[in-house]
């Protein structure tokens, strides 16, 4: 029996719910109809959140999930054994716009295995976009992850349609791509990105539209013999080269008949968010890959703590701090404090001496800040020194679980 439109996708949401570069920053602020039904958690529906905090909507599909590549690691892969299904341009758009009308999303994420050639995929997922902007009128956010093989003209068009634009370099390291991907070439996926770079860069010159909330890129973890640090070092040069908004980290999640090269279980998904947190010291608190490197063992990072409280503790002969009198680079570097209660301790202090209420008042992490502060009424009352000092602050739960 042929498949009707909700079979396909059922098929397709659930295949594209491996790709975790699904994101809205650059997305305008909607509010919800009076009366309107709200976001939703069914089939194809993923939440993202935007830089400013806001949950938002995508309707997380591919185009289709049959696919000419056979990379080891996707399911989608050309010699997996899983149900096949294909939107055609005008099924994917009445979707988005028959469950925006709803107020069910408030934009789209469209990625698709490739069918026919590089081109042919990138047209289809091109079409998509510029049917709902220009025949819809759609308002809503669209990401869309382009094809790096295709025609640098379809991924032009496509970013004179899409908020967002990303490519997956899929791999930390070039060795593992050729390895479980040998289809795909490492430098045509960073030339593609290289050319997205330089018209994201001339249209925002110029003031016109072209992807206006930049690029990003996935990396799989845990599918190869990759550490923490090949990953961080990886994504710390896309930053720098490529000027990406986000790189993501998803899990490997181990599929049927696998290749024998693979591993047999999936990686801990605290791995995945100690690489976040990491990726998050690198950009905004200036934290560097050599700091990461210190507070890692074996090139991973430690699953029982966070990043910033693992450096803590390994350079415990730097605090306490005087908060009162700390640099601000090393008072970032304190568990517990975020950028914003740093800034605000910084302004306070210039009016008054800061005492351990005022912390308490400025930081909701006072708890984990406190044993490497000093205040004008509190010093530690532990040691920094202790053996066991990772044992008094660390919560017993997570020592059981990673210890």
């Amino acid at each position: 029996m042929p498949f009707t439109l909700f079979d396909k996708l059922k098929v397709l949401a659930d295949a594209a719910k491996y790709d975790a570069s699904c994101a809205s920053s650059g997305a305008p602020k909607r509010k919800a109809r009076s009366g309107g039904l709200g976001s939703s958690t069914g089939a194809g529906i993923c939440h993202a959140f935007t830089p400013d905090g806001r949950c938002v909507s995508l309707l997380k599909i591919l185009l289709t999930n049959y696919c000419l590549f056979d990379c080891s690691y996707c399911i989608n892969r050309r010699s997996s054994n899983v149900p096949r299904a294909r939107f055609s341009v005008d099924e994917v758009v009445k979707l988005t716009i028959e469950f925006y009308k709803r107020n069910y999303i408030e934009g789209l994420f469209l990625s698709s295995g490739i069918i026919r050639s590089a081109d042919y995929t990138m047209e289809q997922m091109m079409l998509v976009a510029k049917k709902l902007r220009r025949d819809h009128g759609f308002a809503g956010y669209i990401h869309l992850k382009s094809i790096p093989e295709a025609s640098p003209w379809l991924i032009e068009q496509a970013g004179l349609w899409a908020d967002r634009l990303s490519i997956n370099v899929e791999l930390p390291k070039q060795a593992s791509l050729q390895k479980l991907a040998p289809e795909k070439n490492g430098a045509t996926i960073k030339h593609a990105m290289g050319q997205m770079r330089e018209r994201i860069a001339e249209a925002k010159e110029e003031k016109r539209w072209f992807s206006p909330a930049g690029q990003s890129t996935q990396i799989i973890i845990g599918a190869d013999s990759s550490t923490d640090l090949d990953v961080l070092k990886s994504s710390t040069d896309l930053y720098g080269t490529y000027k990406l908004k986000r790189v993501y980290y998803s899990a490997f999640s181990p599929i049927s008949d696998a290749s024998s090269i693979l591993p047999v279980e999936a990686p801990p998904l605290a791995r995945e968010h100690r690489l976040y947190q990491a990726d998050w010291l690198l950009r905004h608190y200036e934290f560097s890959i050599g700091d990461l490197t210190d507070a890692a063992d074996d090139g991973m990072l430690d699953l029982a703590i966070d990043p910033k409280l693992a450096w803590a503790l390994k350079h415990r002969a730097q605090f306490p701090l005087d908060v009162n009198r700390a640099a601000r680079e090393m008072l970032l570097r304190v568990p517990g404090l975020g950028k914003r209660a740093v800034d605000q301790i910084i302004s306070s202090r210039r009016h008054q001496r800061l005492r351990a209420e005022d912390i308490r008042r400025l930081s909701p992490g006072f708890k984990r800040a406190m044993p490497f502060l000093v205040t004008a009424d509190h010093r530690p009352t532990m040691t920094l020194d202790r053996l066991d000092l990772r044992q008094r602050i660390v919560p017993p739960r997570q020592l059981e679980l990673f210890g």
